[in-house]
């Protein structure tokens, strides 16, 4: 087992998980002065005269036997929360309501607080208002635009052109005539009782005075109301339509007959529509698109101005317009302010604020954790980053709660290290979802389940030499297997594959068998498991190791020296 952190002891910035050993129960603490205790007792009565050892009591042999083997990395830090809010109010004024405790748990998007909004609403009022303003003041400027295409009011024959590209105009000014002479009209007037039976489209005769020569008409429009004529007596006006087979004209005069009743005078008639054009906007003609004889159709183009004027005018007003949506937009999101939401599902660890309090911009109202599941971050040192995967499981114990083991899982390894000193370690996150009895910022320890193997052959670790010779004894199964490697008597040396290792024993997939007796000389620091081992077996009597090892054995095992 291996800690995660291999770096020298520094105090830890703000916020920075160590994954440094955990601090000691109360329990390991009696269990160490014990061991301590123990320690100073055999020392005391250890023999002050007693001999070198031979170089078969610094052996160490066991049998090759199968076990469950788990390579794992240890660290620990402080617990948080899955995730966690500080809400802050972004306004100022009364607290109209906040229905919740601490404690509560609270949904995503719930209402917390309601806060005094009148202001608020005044403003929206008046951005209202002024977007409004804006927004006309940006229509008329848009048909300014659209005015400088100069267009026909009506069809007709564009009879007079006054202008030319180049030529400068007013607003206001006539730049041409459009006159519809395909049809005459001749107002006349008919005894009122008579015209009072006429209707619209009703057919009617017309006498040209000069030739008496008649025409078909119609009629389009009745007088509602009564005159009186020459010789006092009483006419309504009746309108008629000619079409002009192309000689007639505005100086000719002619009379009517209706029904067989004959018009009380005659008139001259009149083109259905002659039309002035004039310019809506100054400007400059910069085209000509219709020439004077041109028959035009109604909203046909006749001429394009430009306007510098106009033109900034209409950008100065989309500018306004803008500006306005935006302060509607900002005064709308202001209002958003004073119902404030939780931003997500959780328990109120902390309120701040009740209800008829007055709210402070920029102060802390409540805080929400995410309780669903806890996390833990550690760093594990960039030796060991390789061996660690999102997935893998993990074991986290507590302090706080004493006899229970959780399980966690590794969810994120980041790529990005942080470097102190000559070391690199990189942030490697576990997620805990059974979190019974824990809180956040409670200390636990985690050990990463990096590799495991169960029911394998197995091999103490120190018995490994030259990374893949292991010593046995002659009379060991494998030993028919032995390599060209000098050993003391009575031993040999087989070649090995090995698998996965903890911190004292590693796999051997292939070069031993079961049964067969491993011999090694224990290395220093194997510990007090080796010496209890020794102690254990028949011919050793419990010597303690020397260190030394007989000469010839490769990498300082038995049969050669350190």
């Amino acid at each position: 087992m291996k800690l995660l952190n291999r770096a020298p002891k520094e105090a830890p910035e703000e916020g920075t998980v160590k994954t440094a050993r955990r601090r000691p129960t109360r329990r390991q603490i009696i269990a160490g002065v014990a061991v301590i205790a123990v320690a100073v007792a055999a020392v005391s009565l250890w023999p002050r005269n007693k001999q070198p050892q031979t170089q078969e009591s610094a052996y160490v042999t066991t049998q090759v036997a199968r076990r469950d083997i788990t390579s794992s990395l240890t660290g620990s830090g402080s617990l948080a929360a899955a995730n966690s809010y500080t809400v802050t109010s972004m306004v100022e004024g009364e607290i109209l309501s906040a229905d919740f405790e601490e404690g509560d748990i609270v949904e995503k998007d719930s209402v917390l607080y309601e806060i005094d909004s009148a202001d608020a609403a005044g403003n929206i009022e008046t951005s209202e208002m002024s977007l409004s303003s804006s927004q006309r003041s940006y229509q008329n400027a848009l048909e300014q635009m659209s005015d400088l295409t100069v267009k026909a009011p009506v069809q007709g024959t564009l009879v007079s052109l006054d202008v030319s590209v180049g030529d400068e105009v007013n607003a206001g000014q006539t730049i041409g005539t459009i006159r519809d002479s395909s049809v005459m009209t001749l107002k006349v007037d008919f005894p009122s009782d008579a015209a009072q039976s006429f209707y619209v489209s009703q057919s009617a005769t017309v006498t040209l005075d000069s030739t008496f020569e008649t025409l078909s008409a119609t009629v389009s429009h009745v007088s509602a109301s009564d005159t009186v004529a020459t010789g006092n007596s009483i006419v309504r006006t009746v309108t008629l339509e000619v079409q002009n087979p192309g000689a007639l004209s505005t100086g000719q005069r002619a009379t009517a007959e209706i029904d067989g009743i004959g018009s009380s005078s005659s008139s001259t008639f009149e083109y259905r529509e002659e039309r002035s054009v004039t310019a809506a906007v100054s400007g400059e003609v910069i085209s000509v698109s219709a020439a004077e004889g041109d028959w035009l159709s109604e909203g046909q183009t006749i001429l394009q101005l430009s306007s510098d004027s106009v033109s900034d005018s209409v950008q100065s007003q989309a500018e306004s317009l803008r500006r306005a949506e935006i302060s509607l937009e900002n005064a709308e999101k202001t209002l958003e302010n004073y119902t404030i939401t939780s931003p997500i599902s959780g328990t109120v660890t902390e309120k701040a604020y009740n209800a008829g309090e007055n709210a402070e911009q920029g102060k802390t109202l409540c805080t929400i954790y995410d309780l669903s599941y806890l996390t833990i971050t550690l760093n594990v040192d960039e030796l060991d980053i390789s061996d660690v995967e999102v997935g893998q499981s993990v074991v986290i114990t507590a302090d706080a709660v004493e006899g229970k083991v959780y399980n966690g899982t590794v969810t994120k390894v980041s790529v990005v290290g942080t470097t102190s000193g000559a070391y690199t370690s990189y942030p490697v996150t576990i997620r805990i979802d059974d979190t019974e009895g824990l809180l956040p910022g409670m200390n636990v320890d985690a050990t990463i389940v990096v590799e495991s193997a169960e029911d394998v052959l197995a091999i103490p670790i120190t018995a490994l030499e030259r990374g893949n010779l292991v010593m046995i004894t002659a009379d060991s199964p494998s030993a028919e297997n032995a390599v060209e490697a000098e050993a003391p008597e009575g031993y040999v040396y087989v070649e090995v594959t090995t698998g996965v290792s903890d911190d004292d024993y590693i796999e051997v997939t292939s070069g031993l068998t079961e049964g067969d007796t491993v011999v090694y000389t224990p290395s220093a620091d194997s510990g007090t498991s080796d010496f209890m081992m020794m102690g254990g077996m028949g011919g050793m009597g419990g010597q303690m190791p020397s260190g030394g090892a007989p000469g010839g054995a490769p990498n300082g095992g038995p049969g050669g020296g350190f």
